[in-house]
């Protein structure tokens, strides 16, 4: 196989995962997302799953993301980002 041949293949998969729809992709881990909220502030620890699912939502709002209460990729992107900008602030000594 050349080398011509070989990107081809490669960019022809990345083209399909790139634009795959949300619905091909799993939610993420329960945890996680508990995890990610807590540290953005949404979620006290030992919460409810409906509180879960409340903050989530509060979460997509503010970021500007569809509002359905799912943990998809583009809103687990977007809290994961968030998550680590208020870890940042903290270790700074910066209220998040």
């Amino acid at each position: 196989m050349t080398v011509r041949r070989i990107f081809t293949v490669v960019g022809a998969a990345l083209a399909g995962t790139v634009s795959a729809t949300d619905e091909a992709v799993p939610p993420a881990d329960p945890r996680e997302v508990r995890a990610l909220l807590a540290d953005v502030g949404l979620l006290r620890p030992g919460a409810f799953e409906a509180e879960v699912s409340q903050a989530l939502r509060r979460f997509q709002a503010r970021a500007g993301l569809p509002v359905d209460g799912v943990a998809g990729p583009r809103t687990t992107q977007a809290l994961a980002r968030s998550a680590r900008e208020a870890r940042h602030l903290r270790s700074l000594g910066m209220a998040a």
